[in-house]
């Protein structure tokens, strides 16, 4: 019989990876490069006077990232819940870590990266999968408690307190803050916890939350941004010239793309009119070079990633997999989903890049090691 056990537990990761999925994730990777080619090229030229400075960076951390990507999925996914308390609090101290001079790096105003010389990067985008670990690994054990409202709901929300009020209070970092409580909230939905809870206390906390936020925005003038990106929102035009910019300047390059767009590398919006344009708003850009069909290519795919994520949720072999195939494909489809919301203004602006085609080495790489997690659940679980 133990023969036979660790037979069968070796045979987990001989399954091949999810066809489906691994090719969405290769289109959206290989487009993401070529768009950061085609949207980079004069900001590169300006800054580095090479136009080729962000692509080459972007290709390199993709090649590593695809590695680490293949690497990992063959890595039994049930060894991280032996790590879910060590996920939590380095989770904590990474996003602390911003305080400390010298490795913390700060950036329009938000103490936001870590600068350890050869890297920087964003210790959010690293806590999100570790809080996505520490939660999968809790809900699952703490299933038979979930029904309760105090242990099933208020209890697991206490651990999100210390990661939120760091995000908030030391790095300004609300969309990450946004982004790990929708996370934490579909996982303990799908685990067993009540909607009720959250459609009652939990829609109560988030109105106080906001009229807090604008509070305290208005009272000590922390936060102001905010306001000024709500009132940019509602009429991006008022300050045509300041924070309405971004938002106008990308509408542009979206309407001029029309249903097949301009053609690739013809944009015209790119050429210093939207700040950054390989980074948050490259979604602008794709609109403007490949149309309307691009951009519904881009969505389809995306949406074709969450088909796979939650069929390899369903699909698994146990709670802890189930939610933590759960909490990756949230991450990577609420990530798209807020970063095209805004980019089309149909959502007040928040510093969200998109998925696999963004330019950023460290949050790729985390990315892409992140779906070698949900690679592996794929291929420790029944067929999908």
């Amino acid at each position: 019989m133990a023969n036979t056990k660790v037979k069968n537990k070796g045979k987990i990761n001989q399954k091949p990876l999810d066809f489906i999925l691994c090719i969405t994730v290769f289109l959206l990777l290989t487009l993401g490069i070529v768009m950061v080619l085609s949207a980079s090229a004069p900001s590169s030229f300006a800054e580095w006077g090479n136009s080729y400075h962000y692509f080459i960076r972007q290709a390199i951390f993709a090649l590593l990232g695809v590695f680490l990507m293949l690497v990992i999925s063959k890595i039994d996914y049930r060894i991280y819940k032996k790590f879910y308390k060590l996920a939590y609090i380095g989770s904590i101290i990474a996003l602390s870590l911003v305080v400390i001079p010298g490795i913390g790096d700060g950036a329009k105003g938000a103490a936001r990266w870590i600068d350890i010389g050869i890297i920087r990067f964003q210790p959010s985008e690293i806590a999100k999968i570790g809080l996505i670990v520490f939660y999968a690994a809790y809900l699952s054990e703490h299933r038979t408690e979930l029904n309760s409202f105090l242990d099933g709901f208020i209890k697991p929300l206490l651990y999100l307190v210390p990661p939120i009020a760091i995000l908030f209070f030391l790095q300004d970092h609300l969309s990450a803050s946004i982004i790990i409580i929708a996370i934490t909230s579909i996982m303990m939905l799908m685990a067993g916890t009540k909607l009720k809870y959250f459609l009652t206390a939990g829609i109560s906390a988030g109105c106080a939350g906001v009229i807090g936020m604008l509070t305290l925005a208005q009272a000590t003038g922390k936060g102001n941004f905010r306001l000024a990106r709500l009132t940019t929102f509602l009429d991006p035009w008022a300050d045509a010239t300041g924070d309405g910019w971004q938002v106008i300047q990308g509408l542009y390059a979206i309407g001029s793309g029309g249903l097949f767009g301009v053609g690739l590398g013809q944009s015209k919006q790119k050429y210093l009119y939207i700040p950054e344009p390989h980074n948050d708003f490259i979604f602008a850009v794709i609109a403007e070079e490949l149309g309307f069909v691009g951009c519904v290519i881009v969505i389809a795919l995306f949406a074709v990633f969450i088909w796979r994520g939650i069929l390899t949720s369903m699909k698994a072999k146990d709670c802890f997999g189930s939610l933590l195939a759960i909490g990756i494909t949230s991450l990577i489809g609420m990530q798209a989903i807020m970063n095209i919301a805004v980019v089309t203004s149909s959502m007040p602006a928040t510093g969200i890049s998109l998925p696999f085609i963004s330019y950023g080495g460290t949050a790729l790489l985390i990315i892409l090691c992140s779906v070698g997690i949900l690679l592996n659940i794929s291929r420790s679980s029944s067929k999908v």
